[in-house]
């Protein structure tokens, strides 16, 4: 037998391509060569995961040091385990939850196995990008919607947008609710020159991806929670969903890191903000377009059709040509994380390709429908039902057993349980799976 997936890997490495993706330590040597001996398992003297009382629970504690929380608990199962676990917790107050559109599939997932209500919060303003979730708007829907549990929204975007978490938070604890945070790209926010971390401006939970932006293994995240009474069943829930066996290189790493950014990490992903800056201000003066408003101060977006670059065979193309591996490409944008564990030399392929972009006139876009299609039956009763495969084509009419979306990190054109509509099929995947 031979070795698919090893050799690619090795061979992608040779390629010495800059890594504007994650993880966040960039294969960059921040670990040694020993972590993979510590590949061990529950023992007496290694803690359980689910019921640390020992070094786990140490390491939870200086995380919640680091991010200021009451309670933070590691997830080795990514942080689908901690998006899950903390919509467990909000569900045992109450079913109806305040979703934002443009939620995590993990987030989907749960409310199907949870039976949780979704009462969809759609993002405003998106011109290309997700959008953000309007303060207003969840002022509006909470003023006349009675029993709902808590608000849960994502921030930052895949494309970097931040939400006002502030004024959310304050809206959500007038009305006695909690607020969740989809924090998977911004774990390094509590550490710029402005706390921009969600729990710092007042959410209750967020869930941190720490492997996309900081230096941790694939699959290492963080549940993050303000006030440690509301963590009393936080185990829990994350042993409902999570692996009995997590991975301890992953959790050790997790640990080095919670270290690293203690004693100079800060200093480091500041650094590295000022040298973001510069390459945005680069961007901004060649008429390259990119989000508006408050951003994550450390991913770049860059709207590539604004100024001719379009397609994301087109995208991918031109920045593998400077050397680059970007994050994402969806045909008019191109994504870029950028930390401390990207060289000089990776930060200057960058800026050479922003320099020699070619500007000309902007590429026609993609316009996607913005209503929201109707709801046949629940997110719970659809996923669970006898589902079949069929072209989109013949979809029309039909009730959507997945979530689809025109790409992962978008707002979704349907989800599980609503009417696939005839305006919808153009933007649908060849096939589509369907309630029977």
């Amino acid at each position: 037998m031979n070795t698919p997936l090893y050799d690619r890997l090795v061979e992608h490495n040779s390629l010495g391509r800059s890594s504007f993706h994650t993880p966040g330590h960039k294969c960059s040597g921040f670990f040694d060569n020993k972590l993979i001996e510590l590949d061990l398992t529950e023992l007496p003297d290694t803690d359980a995961l689910f019921e640390a009382q020992d070094v786990i629970r140490q390491t939870e504690e200086n995380a919640a040091h680091l991010f200021g929380a009451g309670r933070s608990l590691i997830s080795a199962g990514g942080c689908s385990l901690a998006i899950m676990s903390m919509l467990k917790l909000a569900h045992e107050k109450g079913r109806k939850m305040l979703i934002a559109r443009n939620a995590h599939r993990s987030a989907v997932n749960a409310a199907a196995l949870l039976g949780i209500e979704p009462i969809w919060l759609v993002p405003e303003g998106n011109s290309g990008y997700t959008g953000r979730i309007s303060p207003s708007e969840v002022e509006r829907i909470l003023s006349c919607e009675k029993d709902v549990s808590a608000v849960y929204i994502t921030s930052p975007t895949y494309y970097g947008e931040l939400c006002d978490i502030r004024a959310i938070s304050d809206i959500c604890h007038k009305y006695g609710i909690l607020l969740l945070v989809d924090n998977a790209h911004g774990s390094h926010l509590a550490f710029l020159s402005e706390n921009l971390h969600p729990l710092h401006l007042g959410a209750d939970m967020t869930a941190c991806s720490l492997h996309k932006t900081l230096p941790v293994l694939t699959s290492g995240a963080m549940l993050n929670i303000s006030d440690a009474s509301l963590a009393e069943n936080a185990k829990a829930a994350m042993s409902l969903f999570g692996s009995t066996s997590p991975s301890y290189p992953v959790m050790a790493s997790i640990d080095l890191c919670i270290s690293y950014m203690d004693r100079e990490g800060r200093v480091k992903y500041q650094e590295c903000e000022k040298i973001v800056s510069e390459l945005k201000k680069l961007a901004e003066s060649r008429g390259i377009s990119m989000p508006g408003g408050e951003c994550d101060p450390l991913r770049i977006t860059l709207n590539t059709a604004s100024v001719g670059l379009s397609g994301a065979d087109s995208q991918l193309s031109y920045f593998e040509d400077k050397g680059i591996d970007c994050e994402f490409c969806d045909g008019e944008n191109a994504v870029f994380i950028c930390t401390p564990f990207n060289s000089e030399k990776d930060f200057s392929r960058l800026r050479c390709a922003i320099e020699e972009m070619p500007i000309n006139s902007p590429a026609e876009t993609i316009k996607i429908p913005s209503l929201l299609p109707r709801a046949e039956m629940s997110i719970r009763d659809a996923v669970m039902s006898p589902t079949e495969i069929i072209y989109s084509d013949k979809a029309e009419g039909r009730i959507a057993a997945d979530t689809v979306c025109p790409c992962p990190p978008g707002v979704p054109l349907v989800m599980p349980g609503e009417i696939i509509t005839g305006e919808l099929i153009g933007f649908l995947p060849e096939k589509i799976r369907v309630v029977k």
